[in-house]
């Protein structure tokens, strides 16, 4: 059909029309024309395309916000999405699984930590020493509900670090306290540690995992700042098993103390190096800390002599031994019987010298003599107790 006559019968469709409306009382008569009924026409259709597209815009937002555009409807195009949600999901719990884990570590080593802290003598140095495997922070649902008790755990344990720190701070200014009333330097026995440094670059939420990354630095810090007194407590407590502290014989009295005396052969002037401790032949003798023994044998006016080496530069000498029951360089046990009194040597009687001395210099013996429970305990917890004399 061509143009031409499409459009004759379009004007044939539309020609002048005459209506007759009749409303009860008058008959009237009305003309349209073909050009008014074009217009009129015109203006329908546009209505019905207009209404149309609104209607084909609207269902195809739903389809989308459904997720249905786009995607495979075959039965196997449902199958492998299936396959991709159940992936998704193993990765999810494996990804949560693995955080609770690295979170559970961390919580068993701050633990540990505090608790040795706060009871001298339980510490479980294997936990406060093992590697934490990093926390990384979790974004799924199912993490966070996996992590939730272990974070409440943790929020209460940054609460007993506080208690924690101020007890181990007071632990080790009472033991320097002590050591320093011996005469040694707490220093002798500080913790040496590889330097660190580098400028300050402070962490941001973007570069370290998100917004739970702020207080788990914070924690870290707390418990950095926990682990370093611990470890500065434990060297210094541990070390001082080194320092003699209990006593060479059960009665203890003395016949000459350290310093210038009458020498009780000449008669003159004399520096004694140590203590002259009485007693019957044979009384045992005990080792005032552990250590090595450096020297036994005869050593001049000594008599036969015990020499033992406790490390840090700290030294005791046990002379006029009637037997020695040591050998040289093997190693002894703070309360471990090493001779029997005797008066070997430059002695006019039965009885022990005993001497201290630090870096070679001899000193007074008697503070360490009387340096009381406190550093026993803590010797009896570095070395789970041994016996000897009170």
């Amino acid at each position: 059909m061509n143009t031409a006559t499409l459009f004759a019968r379009i004007r044939s469709f539309f020609t002048n029309r005459d209506f007759i409306f009749h409303d009860g009382r008058d008959l009237r008569r009305f003309s349209i024309a073909a050009r008014t009924q074009v217009v009129a026409a015109c203006a329908g259709a546009l209505m019905i395309l207009f209404s149309g597209y609104g209607v084909v815009q609207a269902a195809f937002g739903a389809i989308v916000a459904s997720g249905v555009a786009g995607k495979d409807t075959s039965p196997e195009g449902q199958m492998a999405e299936m396959r991709r949600q159940v992936m998704r999901m193993q990765a999810d719990v494996a990804a949560a699984k693995e955080a609770a884990r690295a979170h559970a570590a961390r919580v068993e080593k701050n633990q540990a930590l505090i608790a040795a802290m706060m009871t001298p003598g339980s510490a479980d140095r294997a936990k406060i020493n093992q590697p934490v495997p990093e926390v990384s922070a979790a974004t799924s649902s199912v993490a966070e509900e996996v992590l939730a008790p272990l974070r409440r755990l943790e929020e209460r344990q940054r609460e007993a670090a506080g208690r924690a720190l101020a007890m181990g701070q007071a632990r080790y200014a009472a033991t320097a306290a002590e050591i320093r009333r011996l005469g040694l330097s707490p220093e002798r026995y500080a913790l040496v540690e590889g330097g660190m440094g580098g400028p300050y670059e402070a962490a941001d939420a973007a570069s370290s995992g998100g917004e739970a990354t702020a207080a788990d630095l914070e924690a870290d810090s707390q418990f950095r700042a926990l682990f370093l007194t611990w470890k500065k407590l434990d060297q210094l407590e541990h070390t001082v098993i080194s320092i003699p502290s209990m006593l060479p014989v059960d009665d203890v009295k003395f016949t000459s103390t350290y310093g210038v005396r009458s020498d009780p052969f000449r008669g003159s002037a004399a520096m004694h190096a140590g203590v002259d401790i009485p007693g019957p032949i044979g009384t045992p003798i005990y080792a005032t800390a552990d250590g090595v023994v450096s020297r036994a044998g005869r050593a001049g006016g000594y008599g036969n002599l015990v020499e033992l080496n406790h490390g840090k530069g700290i030294q005791t000498r046990y002379g006029h031994l009637s037997k020695i029951l040591v050998a040289e360089n093997t190693r002894v046990k703070r309360g471990q019987l090493i001779g029997l009194m005797g008066s070997t040597g430059r002695s006019t009687g039965s009885h022990l010298h005993y001497e201290v001395r630090v870096d070679g210099r001899a000193v007074n013996p008697i503070p360490f003599l009387q340096s009381g429970e406190y550093l026993a305990r803590i010797q009896d917890r570095a070395q789970g107790g041994v016996g000897g004399p009170k």
